[in-house]
């Protein structure tokens, strides 16, 4: 999983979202299925966030040794203590148990679901209409394609999580 900070150009809220991978983000991106959870814009970016870099593996715990007096001030002599980065977000372990959750229960649903990409509306159309036999399917659709389906009375449900194509995955 990956969080990015996202904001809507519209009314200028920020908001987190999280996906499967970057390529998850461009291909719900490009498809419009992101939208502003406060506004429902569908005008979204990613905003810009600072690394989340991670301590290296052969680092020491402990005390930082001090370091040879050179006459010139560091950054201890300036700032005091060395200070942890401000922007580390410490997910509770609660938050991440319901993601899991989520996660499988949205596996189990697609277990039963006939993914057809693209091609969504238009099958969603035909097993509603009756040209179809009725079965789960699943895909991608833009916000204006989803709004037109919803118009016909079409019933939706989108996902909570990212989904990736079956030939585009591992």
């Amino acid at each position: 999983m990956i969080v990015f900070d996202l904001i809507c150009r519209d009314g200028g809220h920020r908001f987190e979202g999280w996906f499967g991978s970057s390529r998850d983000y461009e291909s719900q991106h490009s498809a419009g299925l992101i939208s502003c959870p406060t506004c429902g814009a569908g005008a979204v970016d990613k905003a810009v966030m600072a690394p989340n870099v991670g301590i290296k593996a052969n680092r020491r715990s402990g005390p930082e040794p001090t370091p040879p007096k050179t006459g010139k001030p560091d950054r201890r002599d300036v700032m005091g203590e060395a200070q942890p980065p401000q922007n580390v977000v410490t997910v509770p372990p609660e938050y991440v148990e319901l993601v899991e959750k989520i996660a499988k229960t949205q596996a189990k649903i697609l277990e039963k679901s006939k993914w057809v990409g693209t091609d969504f509306p238009e099958q969603a159309r035909a097993i509603h209409y009756g040209e179809k036999d009725a079965t789960a399917i699943h895909g991608t659709a833009s916000a204006d394609e989803v709004t037109e389906l919803q118009e016909e009375g079409i019933e939706l449900m989108p996902l909570p999580l990212p989904v990736t194509p079956p030939k585009t995955q591992n």
